[in-house]
């Protein structure tokens, strides 16, 4: 159960980031209202089995039969057929859910009681005999120019999993075929969720290990936290909050996963905007994979759609490119938009139907949408594209892997390595990558991606719903971020 806060939360993308304490004191569940659903729950016959005011989650148990009357509904157990998970049984309220009288209000979301799988991790396994050129993380920080003097110490990457598991024998038998020191890497737990490695290496292991891999080698000294939860809208949430709450509070969070706006309930994608609206405004930046289905995500139905949570205004989304380049100089051929054709993979990105256009990108030539302004997506872009893939190891077999599931850690051990550089958070990014956006204009710190297309976009100069921005030169998006903080002071 997501609970109101107990005050309106400033917009972070117009506040600084505020200490983790005043967000819980100011902004997280009053604690009357704790008392007042803890009461009503286990009067009502179930139990509460945790409470994070912080979060503003409370987590309770009980029978379907309890719980269908809490709510106002019945539950019932389905078959499914999951495009991943292949068919799945999981429980489903028959109606509409609904709340007790006296926790009108006062809970704003009931989460969990339909369990199927909600997100899908976006990783594409490269089909050897496709594969034109690879690279490891750490020549791509060559390519993208990843800022010297930089490895990410004294900061957290926070990475959320909602499946698969990790080895260490094979991180550090990756590092060490790199030649670097791999960074220290723990698991958290999250509502039963657990790191089982070795059981999925085409799928949610391979998940797993690309973002650990990419992250932690290009910012080998950071620490990285894996949290690993149920793929549940309700585990899912549990493990943003978790990571958003966490001690010491991580620089960025990087999520792999997700699924088209249209197969999200509204009230999940509500309290999960505000999870991620949370860690902005603690000062983490939220990386999120922008998918790998093209404009139409996945949808059968002929239209654009747009994947979350990359279309939150909260997360920085990360679309894909399809990368030419020399691994040894960094020098870049030619670098397009990621499109490999029906059914084979294309970065997402378009215009969301549910977030408005934010503020921070009004004038960068967001297209509009269903008959009004929307959320534009991605923001940025890296390689993406398995023919042009990345070298991880899973489940002790070296393979290449692509999709914009690698977009989102690389990201995530950038921004680590830009805060570390500037000596501060960057917390809610995209407004400061906007700030010199114009329509049809390069941006300062980015390379321009102009060739291509996802399906219904193309590419062209300036922000476009293939690859944003465009891709990173770190360096001189260190030097555009000192120069555009100093003229906001």
């Amino acid at each position: 159960m997501v609970l109101r806060r107990r005050g309106e939360l400033p917009d972070p993308a117009a506040a600084a980031p505020i200490p983790a304490a005043t967000l819980a004191a100011d902004y997280g569940a009053d604690p009357a209202d704790v008392d007042l659903v803890r009461a009503t729950v286990t009067a009502l016959g179930a139990r509460v089995v945790s409470v994070q005011a912080p979060a503003r989650l409370v987590r309770i148990e009980g029978t379907a039969a309890a719980l269908s009357r809490m709510f106002g509904t019945s539950l019932e157990l389905v078959t499914s057929q999951d495009p991943v998970a292949g068919v799945v049984t999981h429980r489903v309220p028959t109606t509409a859910l609904s709340v007790p009288a006296v926790l009108d209000g006062i809970v704003t979301a009931v989460l969990g009681l339909d369990n199927r799988p909600q997100a899908r991790s976006r990783l594409r396994v490269a089909h050897p005999h496709a594969v034109s050129t690879s690279y490891t993380p750490v020549q791509l920080g060559r390519i993208y120019r990843f800022p010297a003097g930089t490895d990410g110490a004294g900061h957290t990457i926070a990475i959320i999993e909602l499946g698969g598991g990790f080895a260490q024998a094979d991180l550090d038998s990756y590092f060490a075929g790199l030649g670097i020191k791999g960074p220290a890497v723990s698991a958290v737990g999250v509502d039963g969720g657990v790191n089982v490695a070795g059981k999925d290496p085409g799928g949610a292991d391979g998940e797993v290990l690309l973002d650990i891999e990419v992250a932690g080698a290009l910012a080998p000294a950071a620490a990285i936290v894996v949290y690993f939860a149920p793929n549940t809208d309700a585990g899912f949430v549990d493990a943003v909050a978790a990571a958003a709450h966490a001690t010491p509070t991580p620089t960025a969070i990087s999520i792999s996963w997700g699924q088209s706006e249209d197969a999200w309930t509204g009230q999940a994608r509500t309290a999960f905007d505000q999870a991620l609206a949370d860690a902005a405004a603690v000062g983490v930046t939220v990386t999120v994979a922008a998918g790998d289905d093209g404009s139409t995500d996945g949808g059968t139905d002929g239209r654009a759609h747009v994947d979350f949570p990359a279309s939150s205004p909260h997360a920085l989304a990360c679309g894909g490119t399809r990368l030419d380049a020399d691994p040894t100089t960094g020098q870049v051929h030619a670098e397009t938009v990621w499109n490999n054709g029906a059914g084979h993979g294309a970065t997402g990105g378009g215009v969301s139907d549910v977030f408005g256009e934010p503020n921070w990108q009004v004038g960068a030539g967001v297209p509009p949408g269903r008959g009004k302004s929307g959320r534009g997506v991605p923001d940025v872009a890296a390689v993406a594209d398995p023919q042009t893939g990345y070298q991880v190891r899973v489940d002790g077999t070296d393979i290449v892997v692509g999709g914009t599931s690698a977009v989102a850690p690389l990201w995530a051990a950038l921004v680590t390595r830009l805060a570390q550089a500037a000596n501060r958070p960057l917390g809610l990014l995209a407004p400061a990558l906007y700030q010199r956006a114009p329509a049809g204009t390069a941006v300062p710190g980015f390379r321009d991606i102009t060739v291509g297309n996802n399906g219904a976009y193309s590419a062209g100069p300036g922000w476009d719903p293939c690859t944003g921005l465009g891709v990173p030169d770190g360096t001189a998006l260190l030097t555009a971020l000192s120069q555009r903080r100093g003229s906001t002071k």
